[in-house]
């Protein structure tokens, strides 16, 4: 199975000091950031599968710091706030309303929670929300860091989807929201149609853009499910035919990676592979959440989340090979929009289309006031 259009753009994304100091002395980043190396220079780590017998709770594996993200990133993203968990730390990045809270021509949601795709953390949905926030700019937006990406933090569990739920209650409950749009990229959408399907009081809407979720196991050759499911008693080996597969074979940082981040891009490559070097428990996240955590064969929890009578829409790209319009009609999702000329990457590819189409499901009817 090919993913061409995939590995660019699955696995990315704030010490208030550090911020400050950036922006009021207008350093050039450029000039701090390390070599940026094609390589996992972390220690391995495995995480335990569902099925293997629980001991005591683990301490997690520490996410990098805010400092060492934004002296090589920069701070593009508001600072970071966290959110303790009996398993892990979690870091969030709130985007308040900068203007007023409702529309008087429609009537928009004002609280939206993103959650991006496996191995992208919360700054590869920054352009998606810069856009979203310069047409509604009353809506106050919420990305998060999912368990081992940026600077989360990474729990010594299986990362299955009640992982990831308990993730967003935590969230939902430090916000003070007791329910918010959704909008799920990729793993990120999958992750959506699970907790509308399993907490739907939660969910006033929900934007699923180009979702995993919905390839099946029965698609991969034997010999590459025996490593999906770890009969080949070879977890190393598992691994790096995972993150392979996840990276087409490898994941090129461009040269000028460096003067891209100093003028305040995203460049997902370049935090793909920092990530790699600097969490020691980013690659074992990956892994277990594309085995474990909802990636594959989730055609009963999206036609879960498809029939609960949420308004729902989405968007995919024309050339996606993670999911297509088939497999969402099967599962029952109507609203769904192509981009024509995009793959799975959509999400950046063709991020003002997809933020039209998203704003235009917000503006239309039934959307609730003041959620």
């Amino acid at each position: 199975m090919a993913l061409k259009t995939l590995s660019p753009y699955l696995a990315i994304d704030g010490n208030v000091d550090g911020r400050a100091d950036h922006q009021a002395a207008g350093k050039d980043l450029t000039e701090e950031i390390p070599p940026m190396a094609n390589t996992n220079n972390t220690a391995r780590v495995f995480l335990p599968r569902p099925s293997e017998q629980p001991g005591g709770l683990k301490a997690p594996i520490s996410g990098p710091s805010e400092s060492a993200f934004t002296t090589t990133f920069g701070t593009l993203l508001p600072p970071a706030q966290y959110l303790q968990t009996p398993v892990g730390k979690a870091a969030f990045y709130s985007l308040v309303p900068s203007g007023p809270t409702s529309s008087p021509s429609s009537s928009p949601p004002s609280r939206v929670l993103l959650l991006h795709g496996v191995q992208t953390p919360a700054l590869g949905l920054l352009p998606l929300t810069t856009a979203l926030q310069a047409s509604h700019p009353h809506i106050h937006f919420v990305l998060l860091d999912l368990w081992g990406h940026g600077l989360s933090d990474t729990p010594v569990l299986p990362h299955t989807p009640a992982l990831f739920h308990e993730l967003i209650d935590a969230l939902l409950a430090q916000l003070s929201w007791p329910s918010a749009h959704f909008l799920g990229y990729s793993f990120g959408g999958a992750t959506t149609a699970g907790y509308v399907a399993a907490r739907p009081e939660r969910v006033e809407s929900f934007v699923l853009v180009a979702p995993a979720g919905l390839m099946r196991l029965k698609d991969f050759t034997a010999e590459e499910q025996a490593y999906l499911l770890g009969d080949t008693g070879d977890g190393a080996q598992a691994h790096d035919w995972i993150i392979n597969w996840l990276e087409d074979g490898g994941d090129v940082v461009p040269e000028d990676w460096k003067e891209r981040v100093g003028r305040g891009e995203v460049v997902p490559a370049a935090v793909r592979q920092w990530q790699k070097r600097e969490h020691r428990g980013h690659v074992a996240s990956i892994v277990s959440m594309f085995r474990d955590g909802g990636a594959l064969d989730g055609q009963k929890v999206f036609a879960e989340a498809s029939g609960k009578g949420l308004r729902s829409l989405v968007v995919l790209g024309e050339m996606d090979d993670v999911c297509s319009v088939g497999d969402l009609e099967e599962v029952g999702f109507k609203d769904v929009h192509v981009v024509k000329g995009a793959g799975h990457g959509v999400v950046r590819e063709r991020v003002l289309e997809v933020a039209a189409l998203i704003s235009g499901f917000w503006d239309g009817p039934d959307t609730r006031t003041g959620v």
